[in-house]
């Protein structure tokens, strides 16, 4: 091959390759938090239930420590949800409309609330992004987009929620938010606390959409014997 045909072929190959990469340029999805909050409201639309693995970890700044516990939870549109933490200790949320339990088997106690007030601030703990619709958030937090990376293999966009109550403010300063851009789905939640340094970390996996829950998964399923106490505040 002559060498004015070899530098021809290899100059089109390079034009070639520089257009691929203008048009996957051109084509990158580049969210904004409006986008994002649409695309929320579509998968909300006919959210139904969730199961999904759960870790929750725990930082405290002052000892500079982080407490971890792992486990599964369920969720049902109808604001029934259950969450079995087994590692590294045995424990039990169970919710069900304005009763929330709690039951550790250690020392057999169910913990008794009704939420009533408060159902808003257990509801941004336990169900944020989970079928919540985007008017809803909007109305509740200040909306920003941070970034667009990639957690557990997925792409993921993060937003992030400052609260607009003084109340929840005072112990909440923000929330990051990593949304799975497959289903626009939360799989990461961390909360801030104010005044502290401390935050709390939600990672879910293995999230999987609208399967049949039953019943009988959110029922006072306690042993017999088993003390009960109603907390106050």
């Amino acid at each position: 091959m002559k060498l004015t045909k070899l530098i021809s072929l290899l100059l089109a190959a390079s034009a070639f390759a520089c257009a691929l990469a203008a048009f996957a340029g051109q084509n990158e999805q580049h969210w904004t938090a409006e986008g994002v909050l649409a695309m929320m409201d579509k998968s909300a639309q006919d959210f139904h239930s969730l199961t999904a693995d759960v870790q929750r970890t725990k930082f405290t700044a002052v000892v500079n420590d982080n407490s971890s516990e792992s486990g599964q939870m369920w969720i049902r549109k109808d604001e029934k949800m259950r969450i079995e933490f087994s590692k590294p200790d045995p424990r039990t949320i169970l919710r069900s409309g304005d009763s929330l339990y709690i039951y550790t088997p250690k020392i057999n106690r169910v913990e008794e609330y009704d939420l009533g007030k408060n159902r808003a601030m257990v509801d941004q703990y336990l169900l944020l992004g989970f079928g919540t619709r985007t008017d809803s958030l909007k109305k509740s937090y200040l909306v920003s987009l941070n970034a667009e990376e990639q957690l557990d293999g997925r792409r993921v966009v993060v937003i992030e929620l400052t609260p607009k109550s003084d109340q929840v403010r005072a112990q909440i300063t923000r929330i990051q938010m990593w949304v799975d851009e497959a289903a626009w789905l939360p799989i990461q939640l961390k909360f801030y606390e104010a005044g502290s340094g401390d935050y709390l970390i939600l990672h879910y996996t293995n999230l999987m959409k609208n399967l049949k829950i039953g019943e009988p998964k959110f029922k006072q399923d306690w042993p017999k014997g088993v003390s009960r106490i109603k907390p106050r505040g």
